[in-house]
């Protein structure tokens, strides 16, 4: 069966071209820009790009089958919310395992002796390039956390049912971790 609905030469025509990328404003990890580019029908628009260098996260389940999350205050919404662990790459170049493994730690103090691949998420298509590599960790082993200077982070382990029923109430909305959690719920069953 075909998914196709638009035929190769129909996307060719569909053509989006950029003609330049401006920066508007730098801050600590994402930089504002305006793209002129030509749409199909030939005219001109400016679209809002913003560049992130990228972010790892990880779901961390420990031998009990709960996962652990963090709950931190995050301002854009003037509260805490319950995540995975994550940050953002320390250079483009660093490989997303070795971010996300450096970030349970940090964030939780756990580290893994089993951590695999578990999806690629992209949080903001329409205006963003930021891909964030999401991993699995397992056989975790507790040690000493090393939160930043403005870090204020609670560790929680939750139950896999508790969180699906928490994602589909409406009260656990961070992106990565609903698809984290529903990926990994997904492969459990």
């Amino acid at each position: 069966m075909s998914h196709e609905l638009l035929k190769q030469d129909a996307l060719e025509k569909m053509k989006i071209e950029r003609l330049e990328r401006k920066e508007v404003a730098k801050g600590s990890i994402l930089t504002y820009c305006h793209d002129t580019v030509r749409i199909p029908n030939g005219n001109i628009r400016v679209w809002d790009y913003i560049y992130h260098q990228g972010a790892a996260a990880v779901l961390p389940v420990d031998d009990d089958g709960r996962i652990i999350l963090v709950r931190q205050y995050r301002n854009a919404f003037d509260r805490f919310m319950l995540e995975i662990p994550a940050g953002g790459l320390e250079g483009a170049d660093e490989p997303t395992k070795e971010a996300a493994i450096r970030e349970l730690e940090e964030e939780t103090g756990f580290c893994a002796t089993d951590v695999s691949f578990l999806m690629a998420f992209y949080p903001t298509v329409a205006y963003s390039g930021e891909k964030i590599d999401i991993y699995l960790a397992k056989g975790l082993k507790r040690r000493e956390r090393h939160l930043d200077a403005d870090e204020f982070i609670n560790v929680e382990a939750w139950d896999l049912k508790e969180l699906m029923e928490m994602i589909f109430s409406g009260r656990l909305n961070d992106g990565k971790t609903v698809a984290a959690v529903s990926a990994y719920a997904y492969l459990t069953k």
